[in-house]
């Protein structure tokens, strides 16, 4: 539905209020007591509690690096017994060697300072940033670059050079965790790099680094929901302020993209046409289409129907030849530094393991 259609209902709202006392309109958008300040973190472990208690299981959890960074967020995962692939930014610090941790105190000795503190890490095993884990740890320089082709995009292949190896992720306390999985991915033709970390390790039952990567490449399809509902069906569109008004503004927004998912997996091309597959914009469009010639006379309505069927078809064969062409591109500057996407590992798979 566009936003459009949620204004009138606004200006109306400001009209009525406009002679109503200050503490009535107050109370019309007043935040309830029971709501408190949480951070992103929070509220993520507050829904993903809440999935799992209405039954919902999942593979596996990923995220970026603004989520990974928070070392709560990845304990309280770890608690819930659940797998993630997180993307951590540089300065993630940690260890490729689990370092000696000292439990009981020494004797004690006269000497000046403060007296030490434990559990603590030995001397000379300091934690280390990603980055620098990278250029300098002996597990990574001493490993080869490993080619995935990762997925397919409308531009054509993405490729990306993997290194991994055994990793311990400093906790809050300054201590080592269990054993996770570090993962650095660098672009072959941008040079981008990237830093993930697992809980779950290759190696592991039903772990691969196949899918661990399908894991933390795998975020798009969200990024692209997202998109899809700000862009398209006004999830951002509006002028509301009421802590009731927004929360119905987004409800809406939500049930228009899930009809417009449900229509569009109903009437999507077959399998062997992927390349004009509809998508959510283009059902979108028909349901605008539909609603404003829906008072029409039939031969009106009729001549929109074919306007609005023609102007699909042609949007639908130019994303066609870009998707072509782009994709030609790609493989051309791939080739160009001897990579055949047809023979090197991929992670096209649904569920590569």
């Amino acid at each position: 539905m566009p936003h459009q259609a949620f204004r009138p209902c606004w200006t109306a709202r400001c009209t009525c209020l406009k002679n109503t006392p200050t503490t009535l309109r107050a109370e019309k958008n007043y935040v309830p007591d029971t709501v408190e300040f949480r951070t992103k973190p929070q509220i993520g472990l507050e829904l993903i509690d809440r999935a799992l208690a209405n039954g919902i299981r999942v593979a596996a959890w990923t995220f970026d690096e603004f989520y990974g960074h928070d070392g709560k967020f990845l304990d309280a995962l770890q608690e819930r017994q659940q797998t993630f692939v997180a993307e951590v930014p540089v300065i993630f610090r940690g260890w490729m060697e689990k370092p000696r941790v000292l439990r009981s105190r020494p004797k004690q000795r006269r000497k000046r300072g403060r007296a030490k503190r434990y559990p603590r890490i030995a001397r000379g095993r300091p934690s280390s940033e990603v980055r620098n884990l990278l250029r300098y740890s002996p597990v990574f320089r001493e490993q080869a670059w490993q080619r995935y082709r990762i997925k397919d995009t409308d531009k054509g292949p993405l490729v990306w050079e993997v290194k991994h190896g055994m990793f311990w992720r400093k906790g809050q306390n300054g201590l080592p965790g269990r054993r996770h999985c570090l993962i650095v991915a660098r672009n072959v033709l941008t040079g981008e790099v990237k830093y993930f970390v697992s809980n779950r390790v290759p190696g592991e039952p039903g772990i691969t680094l196949r899918w661990l990567l399908s894991v933390a490449f795998g975020r798009w399809p969200v990024e692209s929901c997202f998109r899809e509902a700000k862009e398209e069906l006004g999830m951002d569109h509006y002028e509301a302020r009421g802590w009731r008004c927004v929360h119905r503004h987004f409800y809406v927004t939500q049930l228009s993209q899930l009809f417009c998912a449900r229509m569009r997996q109903e009437y999507d091309h077959p399998p062997d046409q992927q390349h004009n597959r509809l998508t959510v914009e283009q059902v979108r469009s028909a349901m605008d289409t539909w609603m404003q010639a829906a008072d029409l006379k039939p031969s009106l309505r009729r001549q929109r129907y074919e306007q609005e069927l023609s102007k699909q078809r042609y949007y639908q064969n130019r994303n066609r030849q870009a998707r072509t062409s782009h994709t030609k591109t790609r493989v051309k500057r791939l080739a160009a530094l001897g990579i055949n996407v047809d023979i090197i590992k991929s992670c096209t798979d649904r569920y590569p393991r």
